[in-house]
């Protein structure tokens, strides 16, 4: 996951990719709202690429895919 970075001095320190002002969350916003990941690096982030999105994509997973215990 070398495309996603962090700065503290960029966008508060959130993921973002490549380096660029373009937040993780920029992405998955436009995903959420429908958007093709065509449309994504053609039209709307067009600094993009394909392997952007995918990488966005996997992030997300693995934040939110993690084991839950229950105690006993």
């Amino acid at each position: 996951m070398e495309r996603i970075t962090f700065n503290p001095n960029q966008c508060g320190g959130k993921p973002c990719i490549r380096g660029m002002r373009i937040r993780v969350v920029d992405v998955l916003e436009l995903l959420a709202a429908g958007i093709s990941i065509n449309d994504i690096i053609t039209e709307e982030l067009p600094d993009l690429e394909y392997e952007d999105v995918v990488v966005c994509l996997n992030y997300a997973v693995s934040k939110l895919n993690h084991p839950v215990i229950k105690a006993a």
